[in-house]
């Protein structure tokens, strides 16, 4: 399986329509209030590594100076658009190097397209390199291999205007031996009656969860682990959150 993106190029018109800002409202508050907790310094700075379409930065501005590094042209767009007063940036945030530093830095969803251990290493190393110490760098682990459901499928119906998108997510792990596994998206678009159906291809990263602990602790990090809970989970149901100090 090729890995496509299309929702970040061709597609990029969906994005608005399947993830309006206020649907990342509660989780981005959830998150600004842990940076502020755990920091050891005054966070007025925050430095957002694969930002996507900006709908977390929309609510993370009201709290913090926010610049954001995506490698989506398309997304930088939507992101300004939303975000005019933000600063966005086009780079890979696995190598990117902006030669200045920030009170906080986080990666959320896009850390799931770090597909082996040295392209994970190498965004870790990028998030320590651009924090100032006393800062924090927070990120989510979405799937890891503790976690994983073979061909689980999730879908969900938005509208904008005399527009109508079903979403559809389906993960499935051709070989349980690597670290990644592969999320096919389908996207049925109703527009005044008619129908289109789009397919998209992504390929994310599979690891253990003491492998990220692992190599969080390698680039120099001092690590504590929490869990990141929302309205939408089950009960019990949480995601593991790192928040990691650069030592002063």
């Amino acid at each position: 399986m090729k890995d496509v993106r299309r929702l970040y190029h061709d597609l990029s018109w969906i994005w608005p329509i399947v993830s309006p800002p206020e649907d990342y409202v509660e989780e981005t508050e959830s998150i600004s209030r842990v940076i502020k907790e755990k920091a050891r310094i005054d966070v007025r700075s925050l430095l957002h590594l694969g930002c996507g379409g900006g709908r977390n930065d929309f609510t993370f501005q009201k709290q913090f100076a926010v610049t954001g590094v995506d490698i989506s042209e398309e997304m930088l767009k939507l992101a300004k658009e939303l975000n005019p007063a933000a600063e966005y940036i086009k780079g890979d945030m696995r190598s990117i190097r902006l030669g200045r530093t920030f009170d906080c830095v986080v990666a959320l969803d896009s850390v799931n397209y770090m597909k082996t251990e040295e392209e994970l290493s190498q965004l870790f190393y990028t998030a320590f390199d651009h924090l100032n110490p006393g800062g924090v760098f927070l990120t989510v682990v979405e799937e890891s291999q503790n976690r994983f459901k073979q061909n689980r499928v999730i879908s969900s119906t938005h509208s904008l205007d005399d527009t109508q998108i079903t979403f559809i997510e389906n993960s499935y792990d051709p070989n349980p031996e690597d670290n990644h596994f592969e999320m096919t998206f389908i996207y049925l678009v109703r527009d005044k009656g008619g129908l289109k159906i789009y397919t998209d291809s992504h390929i994310w990263g599979l690891f253990k969860m003491d492998t990220w602990r692992r190599l969080l602790k390698t680039t120099g990090f001092d690590v504590q682990e929490l869990k990141f809970e929302h309205s939408t989970f089950l009960e019990d149901e949480f995601l593991p959150m790192f928040v990691c100090s650069k030592p002063k």
